[in-house]
């Protein structure tokens, strides 16, 4: 009789305990359900010289896309035109000139193979058939790279009329000064001592 009670007392705190268990965890869900809420953000709204002075970056890089060295005199960088079409002139003469001596060698090449032993230049009378196809390749192979050199030339003023034109907005105006001045600081020796020590101080002004 004992023993039925006491099995019914056990199986009453397990239905009780059940129930709060429930409850909380409606609890719990709701709760997270009402955390999901999502918070609508208003839209920033931006003046017109705002957005011309965010959209001069796109602008100028389309420009040195279009033409090398438009970006920059978008940007009144007119200093920086004689170096992008002087780099460019480089470019184009050492592929000029590893062209020229491309189409040389291998005229020579071909005529050796054409004809054994024979030479059609004479000033390259001297090489070896081996030679002259070294020295051809070694001239196609510097051609090639004049060329991805000044598709390389090419991007970079790209980029440098985009970055130029992003760091308009930034104040670059003589206010800007750093001063440097001596002082004197408290250095702590013992727990309630304190020593005096002479430093610099260093003062930013943006």
């Amino acid at each position: 009789m004992k023993l039925k009670i006491l099995l019914g007392f056990i199986f009453m705190c397990f239905l009780t305990q059940t129930d709060a268990l429930s409850q909380v965890t409606e609890t719990l869900s709701t709760k997270s359900d009402s955390s999901k809420v999502k918070v609508k953000k208003e839209p920033v709204l931006k003046d017109s010289a705002r957005l011309a002075i965010e959209a001069m970056p796109r602008r100028a890089a389309m420009r040195s896309l279009m033409l090398p060295g438009l970006g920059q005199i978008y940007n009144k960088r007119w200093w920086k035109v004689p170096l992008v079409y002087g780099g460019f002139i480089g470019i184009g003469l050492v592929f000029e000139f590893n062209q020229r001596n491309y189409k040389v060698f291998l005229k020579e090449a071909q005529f050796r193979e054409l004809n054994p032993e024979k030479t059609e230049n004479p000033l390259y009378s001297g090489y070896t058939n081996e030679g002259i196809i070294q020295i051809k390749d070694a001239y196609r192979r510097d051609r090639d790279l004049s060329v991805l050199a000044g598709l390389g030339f090419y991007a970079i003023t790209i980029i440098d009329a985009y970055v130029d034109a992003k760091f308009f907005r930034f104040d670059i105006s003589d206010e800007l000064s750093m001063k440097v001045q001596p002082s004197v600081s408290q250095v702590p020796v013992h727990a309630s001592t304190f020593s005096p020590a002479v430093g610099l101080k260093l003062k930013l002004s943006l």
